[in-house]
């Protein structure tokens, strides 16, 4: 009797596993959404194509629903590629389903830059990672400009002024400007020769723009004279773009600048507030501007990297170029004409921390003589200028 039974409950056993592990009755595997970066030739004069593909690790038995939207990086919304948002639909059976997606050609010589494409999705699927990038190969040689100044826009798509400086008003705005006062005995450093003052001789509002002038004339025992302006604990930004349009003096001893520190240096110290130099430029070498970072854990670890960029067949005194820094979380990208000459992450800090997602506070200045540029000779014609038109910060909406 006992052993009936149990041959029975065995029998039954054997019929529940074999229908539980039928197929038809096993819930699908998803199969795995592949998110590839791609790089594509910039081409010339239009509109460039692309068709970016989506694929799957397998077909699946359902439709695969996908959100989709473009972001800018290094490229920017129209003037690099026209941005994008939607659904993408990869069909049961299938593995795969593509985005247009449209490049803005030209023939102007700039850097590889890139956008992103972000995924998502209300499904049960997985990726193997939910951005993409997108990059544009620069395949020309001709500069964005002929005989004219260079501007960019005041509005970005995708991006919200956050603050600008049009050096508009008759004065120049102490709600958002200091004048810092003194010379290498403040500490600055670089063994400089100028007497930084808020004169109107050395800064004042000409004609719709900031002058920074620098001077031959004596003041406090240094030879000469100039200005050095800081938005420190009035305007400082974080995650943003920035556009400075300036036209820049030259000569030899001549180091004028427009950068940023960390706004958190009286607690930090230098280095680690981290520096970011949007425009060096010596004097003595008139067509190079130089975009540079600065940063190290302490003065003992200090590091600096970055590159520069120089114009033919004239100098930045010539004309008026725009001087650019976009920083996000980790990266920083630098422009001159909206040229890409510099990018910097935190893979690149050589070990050192990397102070660059702080708050910053722009500083203004033309300084004479140091370390750098050597000192003025005979050569060097006073007074130098250097005008700003604007200075405009925007951050992503």
């Amino acid at each position: 009797m006992n052993i009936g039974y149990s041959k029975v409950l065995f029998f039954i056993l054997i019929i529940i596993f074999v229908r539980c592990s039928s197929s038809s009755d096993v819930e699908p595997i998803n199969p795995m959404i592949m998110i590839e970066d791609v790089e594509k030739l910039e081409g010339n004069n239009g509109t460039l194509q692309i068709d970016y593909k989506v694929t799957l690790s397998a077909s699946h038995t359902e439709d695969i629903i996908l959100s989709y939207k473009s972001d800018d990086a290094s490229a920017f919304q129209d003037s690099d590629y026209k941005s994008v948002e939607g659904q993408l639909i990869i069909s049961s059976g299938e593995v795969e389903a593509t985005i247009p997606l449209d490049i803005v050609s030209d023939n102007i010589k700039e850097g590889n830059e890139y956008f992103r494409l972000l995924f998502q999705s209300d499904m049960e699927v997985e990726f193997n990672k939910k951005t993409a990038q997108i990059k544009i190969k620069n395949d020309d040689s001709e500069l964005p400009y002929g005989n004219s100044d260079y501007s960019t826009p005041d509005t970005y798509i995708g991006w919200t002024k956050a603050w600008a400086d049009e050096f508009d008003d008759p004065e120049i705005n102490t709600s958002w400007w200091t004048h810092e006062i003194g010379n290498g005995d403040n500490g600055w450093g670089n063994n400089e020769l100028e007497q930084y003052t808020d004169a109107p001789e050395n800064s004042r509002i000409e004609n719709g723009n900031l002058v920074i002038e620098a001077r031959d004339d004596s003041w406090n025992g240094q030879q000469y004279t100039s200005a050095r302006m800081i938005t420190r604990d009035k305007k400082t930004f974080g995650f943003s773009r920035t556009d400075i349009r300036a036209k820049l003096p030259f000569g030899q001893g001549i180091w004028p600048a427009l950068w940023m520190l960390g706004n958190n240096i009286g607690s930090k110290g230098w280095p680690a507030c981290g520096e970011i130099d949007i425009m060096e430029l010596i004097g003595n070498l008139p067509s190079t501007s130089h975009a540079t970072v600065h940063f190290g854990a302490d003065f003992n670890n200090y590091k600096y990297i970055g590159d520069k960029y120089s114009i033919s067949s004239e100098i930045f005194n010539d004309r008026f170029h725009v001087f650019s820094v976009v920083r996000e979380f980790n990266q920083m990208w630098f422009y001159v004409d909206d040229i890409l000459i510099f990018e910097f992450d935190s893979k690149d800090t050589q070990g050192q921390p990397y102070p660059f997602n702080e708050q910053f506070f722009f500083i203004f200045n033309i300084a004479i003589g140091g370390n750098w540029p050597g000192n003025p000779d005979e050569t060097t014609q006073f007074p130098q200028r250097m005008e700003v038109d604007y200075v405009r910060v925007f951050e992503k909406e």
